[in-house]
């Protein structure tokens, strides 16, 4: 039978049943993420920096690795492809990502709610971290609450900011990352420097220590301890669910623990989060905006 001799009816159904075909024969395709990742053999991740525990500088090579690093690396190792990392701040790791110049930001960054309304990321956190501060053994701050009209520096786009100003009364000012908030703390340009706990530890108690004598942690509770996730671009859905099943796994594994116990990041969350993998439970950071 020929084409003209079949009804207009019949015609319809035959066209859309081949449409479907063509459909599922069709390979699916990865989002743009991933296949430019595969295509150049190569994933780029943005990263804290040398910042320890989080970022370490080797004085060799002048590459930053360290427990960021090592995260990028595992998902590189999962795709095929070799790793690059970019060292970012918290005034360019947003424009990084969204100009292509990143591919995944793993950078030390909670989540919030105006960041999830520019950014997507992967729903299972791969840490739990809160704010601390360290101020000057004789500034007589103790608490949270002792910071009221005390200059607080944070670094540049830090989600610390609101609460100290709205919360605690703080009068904050924004620097473009810790080394520099440290410096003005120790040149009594601010009162506190408020930065994420395990950085502020680090500096106390690791190399560097000597330096700090006359400084301590000012709180025992941690500033609105966030989850911290890593992000993608808004609508990389693929890249997206292929993350958040390697942090799963991270936690299944306790390759976060691992990792995190070989460069000196606390793990009680992490390890606590390991037993409940196991177990077949995940935290879940809260639901991506809707907003564009």
């Amino acid at each position: 039978m020929g084409l003209r001799s079949i009804p207009s009816n019949r015609m319809v159904a035959v066209v859309a049943a081949a449409a479907a075909a063509l459909c599922m024969a069709a390979p699916a395709h990865a989002d743009a993420t991933l296949e430019k990742v595969r295509q150049r053999g190569k994933l780029v991740v943005g990263v804290d920096g040398a910042s320890p525990p989080f970022g370490v500088l080797d004085p060799a090579t002048g590459k930053v690795g360290g427990f960021q690093a090592e995260l990028g690396a595992d998902i590189a190792r999962r795709l095929g492809v070799t790793l690059e990392t970019v060292p970012v701040t918290a005034s360019t790791r947003v424009q990084f990502l969204q100009a292509g110049k990143v591919d995944l930001l793993i950078a030390n960054i909670q989540w919030t709610q105006e960041r999830s309304e520019i950014l997507s990321y992967a729903p299972t956190p791969y840490n739990l971290v809160g704010g601390a501060a360290m101020v000057s053994k004789k500034s007589g701050i103790k608490r949270w609450e002792d910071l009221r009209g005390k200059v607080a520096c944070v670094s540049q786009g830090s989600n610390f900011a609101k609460p100290l100003q709205e919360t605690y009364g703080a009068v904050v000012k924004g620097l473009r990352n810790i080394p520099e908030s440290l410096l003005a703390l120790k040149g009594g340009t601010c009162d506190a420097s408020v930065h994420i706990q395990p950085a502020l530890y680090e500096t106390l108690h690791g190399k560097s220590a000597s330096e700090w004598t006359a400084f301590e942690l000012a709180t025992p509770d941690q500033l609105i301890p966030s989850p911290t996730v890593i992000w993608t671009r808004r609508g990389e859905a693929d890249t997206r669910a292929f993350v958040d099943g390697v942090i799963r796994d991270w936690h299944r594994t306790g390759l976060l623990v691992t990792q995190a116990e070989k460069w000196n990041v606390p793990a009680d969350y992490l390890r606590q989060a390991r037993e409940k993998a196991q177990r077949g439970e995940f935290e879940a950071a809260p639901p991506e905006s809707a907003k564009p």
